[in-house]
């Protein structure tokens, strides 16, 4: 990196929400373009940069800033500049002269030790002196600051953030407990915080640090699916992270727990012993499970004949209306939902799961009740309307995300609540599966007892992506009324897709003769020929034969990594599905490449995301918050002089991402299995070569299967397509909803 030294003569733009800045910077007698990351900069100052030179296509030559430090003026001349530049609130160029006149080398020490005296000055009050001053110590105070946390290896983004949050606060903070930051402040995490602390002189036994661990230990438990952790692997895993002995971790539980921070349960299964929950999710599962005991509160009520009668009768009528022919599980799943307070339906592919919600739908709009229809995702809610034919929303929108946080995981904040319930009589929601703890207690605090609720999904699937598996447990639990759809209807039954999707799941053998029309196996194994056969069928043989633009066209992998990973595949994809070009205008952040009329994924959720949708003239008609972990969109507009990349999601929700931000986004010409639960595409196409044995599962392979509307084809060995069918290892999901519902309903 290059290093540059020179006074801020003018900024030329500043994105005011993420500090992204051009300027022009004079150094010695040449002037410089730069850009960078920061919001406490002003004109007239003086810096010292670490960078280096790029090329824009457009704006030339320019100094990107990755470091920087604001320098004191050090002659009349810069301090001249500085204090007439704007700064400092209420001195222009004029007055910044007359006092650099009077006080001339010793001005900065006069504002800071005797500010009175720049009443000396002709236009300058007392109490104006005394505005001066504390508008110079303000700066002041964010430049050392800022100073202050580089020698701690900060990033001026992040001491940005350190300043705003805790003001002069923060020499205490680091002084006596730098892993605060890691609870306070989002965006440093444990790592961050643990190399602050070191550079700070932290002990690595220091009470703090190992909380902080244990904290981001099951933090990291909940980002892979669990809920709490046995107590034993939980202190192998902060001691791999904290370098420690467990024996010198084991004291901190205690001590968690009597802070509220940690729920120590003891475990109904004998090999854990104790299961060690962070509080919002112990809380979680709890309210969740007493939630569904007073919703299922109509389950007691026992049904006379004449009642039972008269619901067969009903559905009996449905039928007819409907031109439908409902068989014995069809019909029981009608007749459970109408009895009960909650009910699970769940059922493969092709076992009528579609036909017996519209039955439901229709049962419960003939005796005049109001239904609310949702899914997990905007693509799941969309195929939820199609089958329908009434509106569907995602749960989110359902229950009118307002954007803020709350809570110690940074969950979303809804209108919808126990306070300001749903008004509905009835609410099903398809896609259970998806569905995770937290998103689940936020839908059960919006329905009122008396409510109807309907979970609908396939329990085979892969479980939810956020923490949790709640379907799984509600139906392991069985302390609800629930059907399982077994038959493949005839129609259904036509399709390869369906069927395999079937043998997979009973793990049965495929047939790979590749006479089918909607399941194809090409053998293959060289990943250059995967590749090479991989852009044909998207480009060239798929789209016609389904009836879809390549971009609706998915590959599907299992994994990130490796020459058949999700990371691979995408620089290889959109090197030929979109190609660079002089009208298409580019960014790089870290590693990846972003073009504008790219395939990129939402891969967090981000509660606080505007989206707008405008009309074609450009005049917004809709806006509102949220985009989601695996909500799929296109990069309409990459604007390097303003810092940012404009998105289009589903329904046309454009979202502005500033480059700080890109970190959220990546490519999805392919993405993992896991991430493409609950939607469903036109054509699916999914390299299988190999892997490792604890992702390369049954589970997987049935997920991928199912996501396919008209067309699988599978390139790679037909030994680790066997292999997988025949792998029925799933990794276990430390998840404890199940034990709590069996414990408030005996």
């Amino acid at each position: 990196m290059e290093k540059i030294k020179g006074f801020i003569e003018h900024i030329i733009f500043r994105n005011a929400g993420n500090g992204y800045t051009v300027l022009n910077l004079i150094s010695g007698e040449e002037e410089i373009t730069c850009v960078g990351f920061f919001k406490t900069m002003d004109q007239g100052e003086t810096i010292e940069a670490e960078g280096d030179y790029t090329t824009h296509p457009v704006y030339g030559e320019q100094f990107k800033i990755e470091n920087y430090r604001i320098v004191p003026p050090e002659d009349e001349l810069s301090i001249e500049r500085y204090l007439g530049s704007g700064a400092v609130k209420g001195v222009g160029a004029a007055l910044a002269a007359r006092i650099v006149k009077r006080f001339g080398a010793d001005t900065y020490r006069i504002i800071e030790e005797e500010p009175e005296r720049l009443a000396e000055i002709k236009g300058i009050s007392e109490r104006k002196a005394r505005e001066i001053a504390a508008a110079v110590y303000e700066k002041r105070d964010a430049r050392e600051a800022m100073t202050f946390l580089q020698q701690y290896g900060v990033s001026n983004t992040l001491a940005i953030r350190i300043y705003e949050h805790y003001g002069p606060r923060l020499y205490g903070v680091l002084k006596e407990n730098p892993y605060q930051m890691a609870e306070d402040i989002q965006g440093i995490g444990f790592r961050i915080a643990d190399e602050i602390a070191a550079r700070a002189g932290v002990h690595t036994d220091s009470d703090y640090r190992i909380r902080s661990g244990v904290l981001y230990a099951l933090m990291l438990a909940g980002a892979e699916g669990h809920c709490y952790l046995p107590q034993n692997i939980l202190l192998r895993k902060a001691g791999e992270l904290l370098q420690l002995e467990p024996a010198v971790i084991e004291p901190q539980l205690a001590n968690l727990a009597m802070d509220k921070k940690l729920v120590i349960k003891r475990s109904p299964d004998p090999e854990e012993v104790c299961r060690v929950y962070a509080s919002a999710y112990y809380y979680a599962e709890l309210n969740c499970a007493k939630m569904l005991h007073d919703l299922n509160v109509s389950v007691e009520k026992e049904l006379l004949p004449a009642e039972e009668a008269g619901i067969d009768a009903k559905i009996g009528v449905l039928q007819k209306e409907l031109d439908i022919e409902l068989d014995d599980l069809q019909r029981r799943s009608v007749a459970e939902s109408v009895k009960n307070g909650i009910f699970i339906l769940s059922g493969g592919p092709g076992t009528g799961k579609t036909t017996t919600i519209n039955s439901i739908i229709r049962y419960f709009l003939s005796e005049g009740m109001d239904i609310c229809l949702a899914a997990p995702t905007g693509r799941a809610a969309k195929r939820m309307t199609e089958a329908t034919g009434y509106e569907a929303k995602t749960i989110h929108r359902l229950l009118e995300l307002n954007g803020a946080l709350s809570g110690e995981t940074g969950s979303a904040r809804f209108e919808r609540n126990e306070e300001n319930p749903l008004e509905a009589d009835v609410i099903i929601v398809d896609e259970m599966s998806m569905v995770d703890i937290f998103l689940f207690q936020a839908l059960l605090k919006a329905i009122t007892v008396g409510t109807r609720l309907i979970m609908v999904g396939d329990v085979n699937q892969l479980p939810s992506v956020g923490a949790g598996q709640v379907l799984h447990d509600i139906m392991e639990s069985e302390r609800f009324p629930m059907v399982v759809l077994e038959r493949i209807f005839r129609q259904a039954g036509e399709s390869d897709i369906v069927r395999n999707a079937h043998r997979i799941h009973a793990g049965e053998p495929l047939s790979l003769d590749n006479k089918s029309r909607d399941f194809f196996f090409l053998e293959r194994s060289d990943v250059n020929v995967i590749y090479k056969h991989m852009i044909q069928l998207i480009t060239e043989k798929l789209p016609a034969y389904v009836g879809a633009q390549p971009y609706d066209i998915q590959v599907l992998t299992p994994m990130r990594k490796g020459s058949l990973g999700v990371e691979t595949l995408n620089g290889i994809l959109q090197r030929y599905l979109n190609p660079p070009s002089e009208t298409k205008r580019e960014y790089t952040t870290g590693s990846v490449l972003l073009r504008e009329q790219d395939k990129v994924m939402q891969i967090r959720n981000n509660y606080q995301l505007e989206w707008e949708i405008v009309s074609k003239y450009g005049i917004p008609i809709d806006k509102g918050v949220g985009i989601f972990n695996g909500d799929i969109g296109t990069i309409l507009q990459i604007n390097e002089h303003a810092g940012e990349v404009v998105v289009e999601y589903d329904e046309h929700r454009r979202v502005t991402y500033p480059f700080a931000q890109l970190d959220e986004i990546e490519l999805a010409y392919a993405v993992t299995i896991h991430k493409s639960q609950g939607s469903e595409y036109p054509a699916v196409v999914m390299p299988l070569l190999s892997g490792p044995r604890m992702l390369f599962n049954r589970n997987l392979l049935y997920t991928g299967v199912t996501r396919a509307k008209n067309c699988v084809t599978i390139l790679g060995s037909r030994d680790t397509l066997q292999e997988m069918i025949d792998n029925n290892f799933q990794n276990r999901r430390y998840t404890g909803l199940a034990d709590r519902i069996r414990e408030l309903i005996p």
